[in-house]
């Protein structure tokens, strides 16, 4: 099979040999923990062996619901936050066309929830007015503030225009499987539900109904996606690709040598919303008690001329990772001027993929020369498969970076400060004591 591979010599010179032989045993403790469930967070482990535990009547199920919002709706909205919107928002971008974004037929798919933008969900409001719309609502508790409050406009929106009853159909409910505000309202009102299993936090669910639902009603192959991560899960945990074990040790052993930022680079912008995706799994997997590797994003070339500058001669604390992409979907060579007057003629016949690329090498080795490490994640096709390879990749790598660095990989503790401060600024009932503490504060 074509899979992904891990390049991780424009980094080795930054590390000492003995440096890496050091963490080895650490990196395959840290899979034993994944693998055999010992280590810390392991009730939150489901999605380790999730895409080969993933069964065909479910996936035949999730396509069969998105055929019917594809038949009722023009537009569906995704309601959720985090890792309940990014991953299907970065396989989606990946995946579109980038100025025609949905296949025709199939709806397009908006995402709503993810933040508390009152122009932004005016907006939304305004545009679905003459619209035939539907709703997925992904939130295990149904009380998460962001995809709330958007789910409580829209879904109002949609009864007054459409009916209660007609609104119950195009409306589907990703959430507990027993509990929660959410939960309670499906089984009321009957919408078709599918569960978030407790065992798979946010940012580890893109494989699961919260994002397979959304990327499937945007026309794309879920069972293509499934596969690949089913290869790279295969592969990761039989021992067969140390790639992601690889890249973990690596990264941590660029910490330890004072490099604090990461920088997640691509060249394609189909890939900027993965780019995302990847901050969220990291940041909140590794940002526990005062230690973790910052993680940042950045679309190259557009960022080589704003960015550039800062990561060729800024403080020498950051590394890089790199996702090339070997083959570009299309074909596109650049034409001959007699005139010439942009001096382009030197490269007339070339592919616009193969000026892209020697940007790409001619950056990498521009940063490795100016102290910035390099590693390079190569992908073969922005494919439904090699997403699915690369999601797993680099999910596993979180784990077993995560417990290389001794934190928890599995919990966001840290989340919670907000959230208490804003219910207590809020006056929030329960949170009476809160919000005199904080009023004193200010």
């Amino acid at each position: 099979m074509e899979k992904i591979q891990v390049n991780v010599g424009g980094a080795s010179a930054f590390v000492s040999a003995s440096g890496i032989e050091a963490l080895v045993p650490d990196g395959k403790a840290a899979l034993a923990k994944l693998t055999d469930g010992t280590g810390l967070g392991n009730d939150f482990l489901g999605w380790v062996k999730l895409p080969t535990e993933t069964s065909d009547e479910l996936l035949d199920d999730i396509n069969a619901t998105a055929a019917r919002l594809c038949e009722l709706c023009d537009v569906v909205v995704a309601i959720g936050i985090g890792g309940s919107y990014l991953g299907a928002k970065a396989v989606i971008e990946a995946l579109s066309n980038s100025f025609a974004p949905y296949i025709p037929s199939t709806p397009k798919v908006l995402f709503a929830g993810q933040n508390i933008g009152e122009d932004y969900l005016y907006e939304l409001k305004e545009y679905l007015r003459d619209k035939k719309f539907g709703i997925i609502v992904i939130s295990k508790s149904g009380t998460t503030t962001e995809p709330a409050i958007a789910f409580r406009v829209l879904r109002e929106q949609l009864e007054a225009q459409m009916g209660r009853e007609e609104a119950n159909k195009r409306i589907v409910a990703v959430t507990d499987e027993h509990r929660g505000a959410l939960r309670t309202l499906a089984n009321t009102e009957g919408y078709k539900t599918y569960v978030i299993a407790d065992n798979v936090g946010g940012r580890f669910s893109v494989l699961t109904p919260v994002g397979l639902l959304p990327i499937a009603v945007a026309g794309f192959d879920i069972k293509a996606l499934v596969e690949g991560a089913r290869q790279m899960e295969k592969a990761t945990l039989s021992g067969t690709d140390s790639s992601a074990m690889t890249y973990a040790i690596y990264r941590n052993a660029l910490y330890r040598s004072e490099k604090k930022i990461e920088i997640l680079v691509n060249y394609n912008p189909k890939l900027h919303f993965f780019g995302e995706w990847w901050k969220q799994l990291y940041g909140e997997s590794e940002g526990k008690d005062h230690k973790g590797i910052y993680p940042a994003a950045v679309d190259n070339t557009t960022d080589l001329h704003s960015m550039g500058q800062w990561i060729q001669e800024g403080e020498r604390i950051i590394f890089e990772t790199v996702i090339s992409v070997a083959k570009a979907d299309n074909e596109l060579r650049i034409p001959f001027e007699e005139s010439n007057l942009d001096g382009l003629n030197y490269i007339a016949g070339k592919r616009v993929d193969e000026v892209n690329k020697m940007a790409e090498l001619g950056t990498r080795i521009a940063h490795i020369d100016g102290g910035v490490p390099n590693m390079q994640v190569l992908m073969p096709a922005i494919t439904e498969q090699s997403l699915g390879q690369l999601i797993y990749f680099f999910e596993a790598a979180c784990g077993i970076s995560g417990y290389i660095l001794d934190v928890n990989p599995f919990n966001q503790p840290g989340v919670e400060a907000y959230k208490r401060n804003m219910f207590a600024l809020l006056e929030k009932p329960g949170y009476e004591e809160e919000t005199a503490a904080i009023k004193a504060k200010i």
